[in-house]
């Protein structure tokens, strides 16, 4: 059901098998091309994937996990992208966007950070919230250095920060504390959460911007200083180990996110079903599944309109991502409930464990 048109592709989008037409363009070439493969890391063209031997430590090489851990909405996934100096993580302005773990691997001559992004701190209230607070836990259990991010923006809730405090006191790993948004935020309010984290924290705290850099490069070197010594975890060129299909999949709920309010974006969730890299354009079709049929509706809109734009928007992401034209097939899938239905959450690939006492 696609029209004809002088532009030589198109991307397809469907509703329980109704195709909506929508034109693709070429966007220009990135400066930056990824590979647009399924290996366990994201890695740049030409280098070595993982599974490549690394090269013998002669000690004066520094490795490790730093886990960026804060409410939900405080800029740590801007904090990820920042460090890495490209965009790794999805951010959009509303909150607990983050939903799984991502790993981004920064490396310098002597040290690598392999930073870990997980989803916000927060009061579970149902599984799938349960899944991401536990994602949290066990990226603070596994880190070598704990990076606590806190929103200067944010209302002073000694409450609220007495739980933080908590959290992180349970883990041995080294803290530092990273005050952000200080760039939008009032003087008065920098300082009285500065100090708070004086009183009642360990380690040192920096006031940053994750948005204009202001004081990133400071709190890395911190950090850097922190790693245990050791070989390289993964090669030097790499800079996610999670496959592409991961990221196709979270640009693609980026979108949603930006487009559709409400409920929308906490009921939506995205899974590349196929990736035919060899084709051109790349054939990539997603599923959209969603936890009822009016959800379902709104999804596609008046005549197709709405994921027609939900299409547009996310091929043009995901071109810039890959480095290639990109023929994006989305299909939305009714899921009830999956959000609170473990067999539903695990074949989607979060992994639901059993309610910890230690919840947030």
């Amino acid at each position: 059901f696609l029209h004809r048109s002088p532009l030589p592709k198109y991307t397809g989008m469907r509703a329980s098998g109704v195709q909506q037409p929508a034109l693709l363009s070429r966007l220009p070439p990135t400066h930056l091309k990824r590979c647009a493969n399924a290996r366990p890391a994201l890695i740049l063209p030409g280098m070595n994937s993982p599974e490549h031997a690394m090269p013998a430590s002669d000690g004066a090489t520094r490795a490790g996990y730093v886990a960026l851990v804060g409410r939900p909405n405080v800029g740590k996934s801007t904090l990820l992208n920042t460090f890495l100096g490209t965009k790794l993580s999805i951010v959009t302005p509303k909150a607990q966007t983050t939903w799984q773990r991502v790993t981004g691997i920064s490396t310098s001559e002597d040290a690598q950070m392999i930073f870990l992004d997980t989803p916000g701190l927060l009061e579970a209230k149902d599984l799938l919230q349960r899944s991401m607070l536990d994602s949290a836990y066990e990226a603070l259990a596994e880190a070598d250095v704990i990076l606590l991010i806190l929103d200067a923006t944010r209302k002073f809730d000694t409450e609220e920060l007495g739980r933080l405090q908590e959290v992180v006191a349970g883990f041995t790993a080294p803290l530092v504390t990273a005050i952000n948004k200080v760039d939008v935020s009032e003087r008065a309010a920098v300082e009285r959460l500065t100090q708070w984290a004086r009183d009642s924290l360990a380690g040192d705290r920096y006031p940053i911007s994750a948005l204009t850099g202001d004081g990133v490069e400071e709190i890395r070197a911190v950090l850097d200083g922190l790693l245990p010594p050791g070989p390289f975890l993964y090669p030097p060129d790499d800079i996610a180990r999670d496959p592409v299909r991961f990221f196709v999949a979270e640009l693609v709920r980026e979108t949603v996110f930006e487009k559709f309010h409400q409920e929308i974006p906490y009921s939506v969730f995205c899974r590349v079903e196929e990736y035919r890299e060899a084709q051109d354009p790349v054939y990539i079709q997603v599923n959209v599944f969603v936890e009822r049929d009016s959800q379902k509706r709104i999804l596609i809109g008046k005549k197709g309109q709405a994921i027609q734009e939900l299409g547009r928007k996310a091929r043009e992401k995901i071109e810039d991502f890959i480095g290639q034209a990109v023929y994006l097939d989305l299909w939305i899938k009714v899921l009830p409930g999956w959000r609170k239905k473990q067999g539903e959450l695990r074949r989607l690939g979060f992994r639901v464990g059993e309610n910890r006492e230690d919840a947030f």
